[in-house]
């Protein structure tokens, strides 16, 4: 029965391979994970609820939406001073009559940190706010409308930056009818009939 044992002899050989690889696989994942979270909290944005926007059709509205950055940390701003630097941005989805422009991001500040000090990074701390503009068309019927989206941004502590995430953003749109014109009548003669 030869073959019975070299059988039995390549499956203990393939079960320790396995085994080895998996082990190498679960160091390399939780080397990774340490790499990448070397302080006790996550790193965090949060957003303030934003109210309801009533704007009038054909008309903008301006809305201002409150971003938080945890203490201890810091996000890249919207112009970062590195091309391989990851902007923090925030992206909209609107209904289609709907538009989103004007996207306004604060200033960043120019800070310099342990990892980098020679070179000041442009980051955001604590509080900031991003203002944009609705405008619906003239088209779109009077009602509510959801806009959503997300902000996307990269954090940082004093020792290391994190993988970039997103924080989700919503608030809705309140569309008015509005006063209609009074065009005149071209039917109708500009002279005074009696």
């Amino acid at each position: 029965m030869p073959y019975d044992e070299d059988m039995g002899n390549l499956k203990m050989l393939a079960n320790r391979k396995l085994r080895s690889v998996l082990g190498l696989f679960v160091a390399g994942v939780s080397l990774a994970a340490f790499a990448q979270s070397p302080g006790t909290k996550a790193p965090s944005v949060s957003v303030a609820p934003v109210g309801p926007i009533t704007v009038t059709r054909g008309k903008s509205g301006e809305v201002t939406i409150h971003f938080r950055v945890a203490p201890g940390f810091h996000i890249n701003s919207n112009t970062p001073k590195s091309e391989f630097l990851i902007p923090t941005t925030l992206k909209l989805e609107a209904p289609t009559d709907i538009a989103i422009s004007k996207v306004t991001y604060p200033d960043g500040k120019d800070m310099t940190f342990p990892f980098a000090p020679d070179e000041p990074l442009n980051v955001y701390t604590g509080d900031f706010d991003v203002s944009l503009m609705v405008r619906p068309l003239h088209s779109v019927m009077p009602s509510k409308y959801a806009i959503h989206g997300n902000l996307k941004y990269q954090a940082c502590d004093n020792a290391a930056c994190y993988p970039p995430k997103t924080v989700p953003v919503d608030f809705q749109v309140k569309i008015l009818k509005g006063a209609e014109g009074s065009a005149p009548n071209p039917a109708q003669s500009p002279h005074a009939h009696r």
